[in-house]
């Protein structure tokens, strides 16, 4: 039996994780295998811009948190295991693992995760690596929007172009 500080440390760790898995808008788990300390180092470093915390796990930790926080990963959880989450863009983490897997000879592979309270496979984690950023997404629709908009001022200056004639700049008073 494990003396009472090791206890109460691995408890304070199942808490932390605990809340994280609740407050975060999205928790990918990743298998690392056979990453380098220069790719790990890359590959934080888009987690910090993203604003992704990404961290190695101990699996049964994690799994007692998991099941705290209402989530069921015991098949996931095995192996090298590392948490990526987020409360900001919900699909970052797994879009980050996705190119980051692209570009390296698919060292990472997901293992699976929750994105905004529903519990997804690898296969349907995998799919968000296709999707652009949050960002991203909102310019397609800001310009979804616009584009009609721009199609009335140019009918109506076309219009107003056959009513009145080509606009014709007056030359500049010379002095």
């Amino acid at each position: 039996m494990p003396n009472a500080k090791v206890l109460e440390s691995k408890k304070a760790v199942v808490e932390t994780l605990t809340g994280k898995m609740k407050e975060s808008t999205s928790v990918v788990f990743v298998d690392y295998k056979g990453i380098t300390v220069a790719q790990d180092t890359a590959l934080r470093q888009q987690f910090r811009e993203a604003g992704v915390e990404y961290a190695i796990v101990k699996n049964t930790l994690t799994r007692f948190a998991a099941r705290n926080a209402g989530y069921d990963f015991d098949e996931v959880l095995n192996g090298t295991t590392a948490m990526a989450c987020t409360t900001g863009d919900p699909i970052a983490p797994a879009r980050i693992v996705c190119e980051f897997a692209r570009k390296n000879k698919n060292i990472l592979t997901i293992k699976g995760g929750v994105v905004e309270g529903s519990v997804l496979t690898a296969d349907q984690l995998n799919g968000f690596g296709e999707l652009p950023s949050k960002n991203a997404l909102v310019a397609q629709v800001l310009g979804t929007f616009l584009a009609p908009i721009s199609s009335l001022a140019f009918v109506l200056d076309q219009i107003r172009e056959q009513k009145e004639g080509p606009k014709t700049e007056e030359p500049a008073p010379e002095a």
